[in-house]
């Protein structure tokens, strides 16, 4: 499952993300989206890829609403990619 997390403090990193997802079960993979045009500073969003359904659903459901870092964090299934024309 493709999971969005949102409203993260800027300075959350990868190895982070991945660390606060892992308490829950398997993670594929843990991505910061980061801000080409200021340095490559983080936009303050990323995604968690977890193969477990149930799992990652255990996760959404403990870490959305919680404090990270100060910021309330914003945690559902992410929603496809719409197409760019």
């Amino acid at each position: 499952m493709n999971i969005y997390v949102g409203n993260l403090p800027y300075s959350v990193t990868r190895d982070e993300l991945r660390e606060m997802f892992a308490k829950f079960g398997q993670v594929d993979d843990a991505r910061i989206v980061l801000d080409r045009e200021k340095g490559n500073r983080s936009k303050g969003f990323g995604f968690v890829e977890m193969p477990n359904a149930e799992e990652a659903q255990k996760a959404i459901d403990a870490l959305n609403g919680q404090d990270i870092g100060g910021r309330q964090a914003v945690v559902n299934e992410a929603r496809p990619r719409a197409p760019r024309f």
